[in-house]
């Protein structure tokens, strides 16, 4: 993901996001956003809803500990913050819920350009691309 997106994400979220500081012995997110800037909107949506139930709900502070593109679709892992370690019950599944239908969704929108116009996974290395995406992809 460009700088630009990347910054977005980390100043919007920062909570969420806080985990981009530590190094590489202990969280995967110091590599930042390994996926193309088509997921930008995806993951923007998702943690906007994700902080709003934490903010409002009283629910558990969730921190990404890695978000990457993985067989042609997004994976957002994560945790909770450490004083709300007694919520890793999964009392709030609906959290989940809404990481996997965004995981799910981004099988459909375009890694590299966001359009969801006739996407469909690359052979090989699986990527979800547009048809204009594939091409350009496939001339290089």
């Amino acid at each position: 993901m460009n700088t630009e997106n990347t910054e977005s994400l980390l100043k919007k979220y920062p909570k969420i996001f806080i985990q981009h500081k530590l190094p590489m012995t202990q969280t995967c997110m110091c590599w930042l956003f390994e996926c193309g800037d088509g997921w930008h909107k995806i993951i923007d949506v998702l943690c906007s809803h994700l902080q709003w139930d934490i903010d409002h709900n009283g629910y558990p502070q969730i921190e990404a500990t890695q978000v990457k593109e993985k067989f042609g679709t997004l994976r957002f892992y994560y945790g909770y913050a450490e004083s709300e370690i007694e919520y890793e019950d999964r009392k709030y599944g609906h959290q989940d819920g809404m990481i996997s239908l965004a995981e799910s969704l981004s099988g459909y929108i375009c890694e590299e350009c966001g359009s969801t116009d006739g996407v469909k996974q690359t052979k090989g290395w699986i990527i979800s691309l547009c048809k204009p995406c594939m091409d350009r992809r496939n001339k290089k």
